[in-house]
């Protein structure tokens, strides 16, 4: 059978019964991949003018229009900086403590799944590994049993074996790679957002205590 004339299903049943964890994987990884570049893309706003945005507005101490242009904006940054606003007439310290609690509850929802997504990075290619060991298993019983019966054992006996072993292998590695790939972007995206967070809450603070 030519592996690159197969079917999915027929790929699928010829890796064995480690192929559905591996399945299970890949699906649970797509779903991640998708919610979290859904909530990026949510998210995504030019922080340097929402932020010049929120300084011209509380110069002109324009606290309310502030306020509702945080609200109105679906974004960490406008979440936290909503938080020094609503503390601006309190001394530097209890701003930037509030701004670091809110920080702390916003950082998680972004980080949220990205531990899952790396773990299946990993176990993919375990879970091929496994896939690999239980068809070569597979040969090895054919042929203790091919010998207890005094029956040649012939090359057909064993492709099943060898064939599954492959196969999961094959599995694993197509499921981790790509997910491997997201992972890491996703992870620089989220570290930028972290980035642009601090950043506008130092700009922020300063200019309050200034």
């Amino acid at each position: 059978m030519d592996l690159y004339r197969m079917s999915f299903w027929q790929f699928f049943l010829a890796g064995g019964p480690v192929m559905w964890p591996i399945l299970f994987c890949s699906i649970f990884a797509l779903a991640i991949i998708i919610e979290k570049f859904w909530y990026l893309h949510k998210i995504r706003i030019d922080s340097q003018e929402f932020l010049n945005d929120i300084l011209d507005k509380m110069k002109h101490h324009q606290i309310k229009e502030a306020l509702a242009l945080c609200d109105a904006t679906n974004s960490p940054i406008s979440r936290i900086l909503k938080v020094g606003i609503l503390k601006n007439d309190r001394p530097r310290p209890q701003i930037k403590e509030a701004i670091e609690d809110a920080s702390l509850y916003e950082i998680p929802k972004l980080e949220k799944n990205l531990s899952i997504l790396a773990t299946i990075a990993h176990i993919s290619p375990l879970l091929g590994l496994l896939g690999t060991v239980t068809g070569m298993v597979r040969c090895f019983q054919t042929i203790q049993a091919k010998t207890v019966s005094f029956h040649p054992v012939s090359p057909g006996d064993l492709a099943g074996g060898i064939w599954e072993a492959l196969l999961t292998t094959v599995a694993g590695l197509i499921v981790a790679i790509p997910v491997f790939v997201a992972y890491n972007y996703l992870v620089s995206r989220v570290n930028s957002v972290i980035l642009e967070m601090e950043k506008s809450a130092t700009e922020f603070v300063n200019f309050l205590t200034e």
